[in-house]
């Protein structure tokens, strides 16, 4: 029997208007019904599925790609580690990766803390220039047959790579990634932690947003 020490609540809270990926729609939360006139609380939400801390399927990018439905759920769940990067500029390289490497790593959950995340904002810097992986950054970890990736940024890879071919790289694999992350920084790097990364389950969808935890255990 495990002892729950901590938990790290990793997500982005939902809200009206929040920063998203610079050319989805806003989120939308209103409320419907009020407990003084209806005898009830309950709100009507409006926005793309991959809004806040989201997980992007196969699908999302790979015609006939698995839908975030189709995914294992042991995908999403399992030991992971924080590596904090300090990017090149808007980039996470294969070198930065490999110079904190360890093999305990192999075949984990990884998150990447830039700490981009503190500067949310409707700001460019925020929406446009946001840091990511490249594709060799890609390629070593798809070598190091990762589960899952998280990023503390609204995208995998840099906004310039319109071509989308970090996403398409690691999709076309089957791995999954986390966008959109927060308070990395609470995470010790390179300790153990017990991810849980649980996305909606939509059928057909292309991803989904998702309520992200680090559990620190004995």
């Amino acid at each position: 029997m495990f002892r729950l020490k901590a938990i790290h609540d990793l997500t982005v809270p939902l809200e009206t208007y929040m920063p998203l990926w610079p050319t989805n729609p806003l989120l939308e939360i209103k409320p419907i019904g009020t407990v003084a006139r209806d005898g009830y609380k309950i709100e009507m939400m409006s926005g793309v599925t991959h809004s806040g801390t989201h997980i992007d399927a196969p699908a999302h990018m790979i015609e006939d790609g698995s839908t975030i439905d189709e995914i294992d759920p042991n995908r999403f769940v399992g030991t992971g580690y924080c590596l904090k990067i300090i990017p090149d500029g808007h980039h996470i390289r294969s070198t930065h990766l490999l110079e904190k490497w360890r093999d305990e790593y192999d075949g984990s959950i990884i998150l990447l803390e830039t700490g981009w995340y503190k500067k949310r904002g409707f700001t460019r810097e925020f929406q446009y220039e946001f840091p990511g992986l490249t594709e060799d950054a890609a390629e070593f970890l798809i070598e190091r047959k990762v589960k899952l990736i998280g990023i503390d940024t609204l995208g995998i890879e840099p906004y310039e790579g319109t071509d989308f071919r970090v996403h398409k790289k690691l999709l076309s694999k089957g791995i999954p990634f986390i966008e959109d992350l927060y308070g990395l920084d609470d995470l010790e790097e390179g300790k153990p932690y017990f991810i849980v990364a649980l996305p909606l389950k939509i059928r057909g969808a292309s991803g989904s947003m998702a309520r992200v935890i680090a559990l620190e255990v004995d």
